[in-house]
């Protein structure tokens, strides 16, 4: 993964920002330029019918000026460090779009933004932008889900069954992405995957009823040749092989909360179907319920 550009979105409502200092973080490992985007919009100023379209400008341009004050005193000390920062401040309606269009010239390896625990009628209408970049995206986002940062320890989450209809070389690339920010960034790297075999309640084949324990055994197995014939390519050590039973949604945040990840990678793929945009993908589950930094990767990324 190259770590040369990183666009970071700044939150103008907040004091605090987790994701500069993450983004921050990394450039003074890789020396990566620091791209900080700020997008900016007050519906009172959007077609005020108090206002004529000249003083309308004039206090959209007075109040992008503030902000990019602000942006910029962020960014000094940054620079005083030694390291390469540019602002960017925009007036835009949607910062998902802003964040896209920003991504679209700029070509960054990451994006930065900071994230929240969202509740399930915002997902279900698509109302925040993590979700629409989750979707949207076309390079790596990096999701800052809070201000603790260790920086000891990352987990990639793997498919090789591809359950969740993945294409399989994600996986590849996962690992490899993790192998790169282990040895560039520090970290110590694990990889994990989970499965579930349906449960007895649910199984209504009557020899599958007559042998459950047979046919859980069998589920285990077959998971695990898979996962073990995913990871043979890379040499890893036992201890950073877990295999885990159960829902991906309950088991990854437990292991991550037991075993002090810090940053979680995880592939999506855009869905468009009615049914897929209602329900979300895993990487939008698991996010609800993790604690720690979600990074995520879509297919045919470097």
């Amino acid at each position: 993964m190259r770590l040369q550009q990183l666009l970071v979105v700044l939150d103008p409502t907040q004091e605090a920002q987790p994701a500069l200092n993450r983004a921050a973080w990394l450039a003074r490992h890789s020396q990566a330029h620091l791209d900080l985007l700020l997008c900016e919009f007050t519906p009172a100023l959007e077609g005020a019918l108090w206002l004529d379209s000249t003083r309308l400008e004039q206090a959209r341009s007075d109040l992008l000026a503030q902000r990019r004050a602000w942006a910029e005193q962020l960014a000094a000390p940054l620079r005083a460090e030694g390291l390469d920062v540019s602002v960017e401040v925009r007036w835009g309606k949607s910062v998902q779009q802003t964040v896209l269009d920003r991504v679209a010239e700029r070509q960054p390896d990451l994006v930065f933004k900071a994230s929240k625990n969202h509740g399930l009628l915002q997902r279900l209408f698509l109302s925040n932008s993590c979700w629409q970049l989750i979707r949207k995206c076309p390079v790596p986002l990096w999701l800052v889900h809070r201000a603790e940062w260790q920086g000891h320890k990352l987990a990639a989450a793997l498919d090789p069954m591809h359950v969740a209809d993945k294409p399989a070389a994600l996986d590849h690339q996962l690992i490899r992405t993790g192998q790169e920010l282990a040895a560039s960034l520090g970290l110590e790297a694990h990889y994990l995957h989970c499965y579930a075999p349906l449960p007895r309640t649910l199984v209504f084949d009557a020899e599958l009823i007559a042998d459950y324990e047979g046919y859980a055994q069998r589920c285990a197995q077959q998971h695990r040749q898979a996962f073990e014939q995913l990871l043979a390519p890379y040499a890893l050590q036992a201890h950073q092989q877990h295999l885990l039973e159960g829902f991906a949604e309950e088991r990854i945040p437990q292991f991550v909360e037991q075993s002090g990840i810090d940053l979680l990678l995880m592939g999506a793929v855009s869905r468009s179907h009615l049914d897929r945009a209602l329900l979300g993908n895993t990487a939008e589950r698991i996010l609800e319920a993790v604690h720690c930094d979600l990074l995520v990767l879509k297919p045919s990324q470097t």
